[in-house]
């Protein structure tokens, strides 16, 4: 499902529009993108939780020469899907 099916799909469930439909969802996806980027975690329960992970620095090797290469220290994004989701998912 890509992000206009999703939209097609809430506003269908709602009743709202598809208009306001995505503008919600656009805010609700820039409100957790925020907050993650902050160092936030954001639970939505029986969902999950989205939260900032670290990976640390290491040396990698270049496929097409071999050559070692350093490769930085960076920020991920973890999500952790909840309990009920889980077992809607599992059943």
């Amino acid at each position: 499902m890509n992000k206009q099916e999703l939209i097609d799909a809430v506003a269908s469930a709602t009743g709202a529009s598809k208009a306001s439909t995505g503008e919600t969802i656009d805010a609700v996806l820039k409100v957790v993108s925020k907050a993650v980027a902050a160092g936030d975690t954001v639970q939505l329960i029986g969902f999950g939780s989205f939260s900032q992970g670290t990976r640390a620095a290491r040396t990698g090797r270049n496929p097409a020469t071999g050559q070692e290469i350093q490769i930085a220290a960076a920020k991920t994004v973890k999500f952790t899907a909840g309990k009920v989701f889980k077992d809607a998912v599992n059943r």
